[in-house]
């Protein structure tokens, strides 16, 4: 098969070194791709936003599969040119993204399909919002409705920050995004992600994993983009994850199809595990960012046709076998990030990876020569073994190898997960 991968960050490189390992690839593309990825696919200049060329090139390359990466193009309809197209695309239509391209479209579909999730309103108006946070009280989750790199979501402690936080959304820091604001109740438990595939009417369960949204050791300092993560999520335990399936999954898919929205592609519940059970905190349409590389490290089935099943229609006929290992990235990213960061710092080497470990490339590229960090995050540090405990030893083995001035990493991925282990 000929696939097009379309992304350029961590994610993409891990589906494309393992996409690179079916048997069934007769030949990778990705646009744009980086010099990671750059090591199992031809890269394209394909301009991924422009939806003609893409379709174009499908055309006259006879791509038999799509996978899109990143949300951006699925929420402006990439999946739907290419499907219109005749190409299989794994992806969600403009519609079903806006499980992730809209939180107040979320959370209005788990009101009507009784989806457990924490009690919101949503608001045009920062001073009703306003209003309504003083009377609710702290604390208090406030999120830009629209897409914001990971970063409009507030959880705030404090009344003081949970109206300062409606006033960064609607001031523009988000841009789009901030126009309309979703104020949620604060939900009480630990967090987990949890993955499956679905073709529009089968939900196929894939695996766990723990993010770290934080920037700082401890969960302290601004939310990220994520700066690390492990699978499988411990807390995720036989009965959670059916309990998952049962009460958000399949509610979601069948309801998605009921508003003539069917979902198709990966869906990704961020979930926070309380005491009444699975709670569901928001939705992607696309696999997490650095939770993939995670998934990708122990998944042991071939993973070209799980996405065309879920592409096709035909997800009934496929299952995803997962190695026992844990697996744990390390996110390095450049001093500065969330906020502002040099760009085009050198990278001066990368050390060796073993066959249980691998570097992936998030924001990278070459420069006359030179590997350089383009990105706020620029290196996933990924390795597995048979405990937290020893994939996460395994890891930061591997950081301390790597040669670059500018880069900087939590030193405390996993440990809730080795709490456990060692109690």
């Amino acid at each position: 098969m000929k696939v097009l991968l379309i992304g350029s960050g961590g994610r993409e490189h891990a589906l494309a070194w393992k996409l690179g390992q079916s048997p069934k690839l007769t030949k990778l593309y990705a646009a744009p791709g980086n010099p990671g990825i750059a090591e199992h696919a031809e890269l394209l200049s394909l301009n991924v936003d422009d939806h003609v060329t893409v379709v174009t090139f499908c055309r006259e390359a006879a791509i038999d599969l799509v996978v899109v990466g990143p949300e951006a193009p699925l929420v402006a309809g990439l999946a739907d040119r290419l499907r219109e197209a005749g190409v299989a695309t794994f992806g969600p239509s403009a519609a079903a993204a806006q499980l992730e391209g809209s939180k107040g479209f979320t959370k209005d579909l788990c009101a009507r399909f009784s989806i457990p999730t924490g009690s919101y309103r949503r608001f045009t108006n920062a001073d009703q919002a306003k209003a309504y946070i003083i009377e609710q009280g702290a604390p208090i989750v406030i999120k830009a409705d629209g897409l914001a790199a990971g970063k409009g979501v507030t959880v705030a402690m404090a009344l003081d920050e949970a109206l300062a936080a409606v006033d960064d959304c609607f001031s523009g820091t988000f841009g789009s995004a901030g126009a309309e604001v979703v104020v949620e109740a604060f939900l009480d438990g630990e967090e987990a992600s949890f993955f499956c595939l679905s073709d529009g009417k089968t939900a196929l369960a894939l695996a766990t994993a723990q993010d770290h949204k934080r920037v700082g050791d401890g969960d302290t300092g601004p939310n990220t983009g994520g700066m690390g993560a492990y699978s499988p999520a411990p807390v995720m335990t036989a009965d959670m994850v059916e309990r998952t399936m049962k009460e958000i999954i399949e509610p979601t898919i069948r309801g998605m199809a009921e508003m003539g929205h069917p979902f198709t592609g990966v869906l990704f519940a961020g979930l926070m595990i309380t005491a009444k059970g699975p709670e569901l905190i928001e939705y992607n349409v696309r696999f997490g960012d650095p939770e993939c590389q995670v998934l990708m490290m122990r998944l042991k089935s071939d993973l070209l046709p799980l996405l065309h099943a879920a592409a096709t229609g035909t997800l009934d006929q496929v299952t995803a076998e997962w190695a026992d290992d844990v697996a744990l990235t390390v996110v390095m990213a450049s001093k500065g990030y969330p906020g502002s960061y040099d760009k085009n710092t050198p990278i001066g080497s990368l050390p060796q990876t073993g066959s249980d470990e691998k570097i992936f490339h998030a924001g990278t590229a070459m420069k006359e020569g030179q590997l350089v960090a383009t990105g706020g995050r620029v290196l996933n540090v990924t390795a597995a073994g048979a405990t937290v405990a020893e994939a996460q030893a395994k890891a930061y083995a591997l950081i301390e190898l790597v040669e670059w001035e500018n880069g900087f990493c939590r030193r405390d991925i996993g440990w809730r997960a080795i709490m456990r282990e060692n109690a």
